[in-house]
């Protein structure tokens, strides 16, 4: 891991510091962190192989991180306030933010520090043809995470909208 490579995942654990604090729902909540880890992605992501078990591979890992979404936007609190639905992630949500975050991380950390090997012995005894499926499936996981949180999010907030103002939800 470069400067740049730490870089970006400082900014992208600093989006839990945004999730933590109570903010209503707006439209910089939902852009900020696709656009973040877009970014991200754009960097980082050159091709996304499919031969061998690289499919397998990507698929795993991007369902991981949709799970991970998906129990971040559960745990996340959600309420109606005078001028829209606010939210504010838990412990619960924070931590699994991390837990995402340190995978991704301690991954790069690992193979840079010792543990290229065994990781090389592993994509061969498992058909994973290059490095970059892992990249490719580290980067999905990101995505899926960050994706899949904001629609639970989105989704419980117009539930919870369409329950306190019943007259928006049948003119929706």
């Amino acid at each position: 891991m470069n400067t740049t490579d730490y870089l970006i995942n400082g900014i992208l654990v600093l989006l839990v510091v945004r999730q933590i604090r109570a903010r209503r729902l707006d439209m910089t909540s939902l852009v900020l962190p696709v656009v973040l880890v877009g970014g991200a992605a754009a960097y980082y992501l050159r091709s996304v192989p499919t031969a061998g078990n690289d499919l397998t591979l990507e698929l795993t890992l991007g369902g991981s991180g949709a799970l991970l979404g998906v129990l971040c936007g559960l745990t996340t609190r959600l309420w109606r306030g005078e001028d829209g639905v606010y939210s504010k992630a838990g412990v619960i949500a924070a931590v699994l933010w991390v837990l995402g975050m340190a995978t991704r991380m301690g991954f790069a950390f690992a193979s840079d520090h010792g543990a290229a090997g065994r990781i090389a012995d592993f994509s061969r005894n498992h058909q994973i043809t290059s490095s970059q499926a892992w990249v490719a499936a580290f980067v999905l996981m990101a995505l899926a995470e960050v994706v899949t949180r904001l629609v639970v999010i989105r989704y419980r907030a117009h539930r919870l909208d369409s329950t306190a103002n019943p007259a928006a939800a049948v003119a929706a």
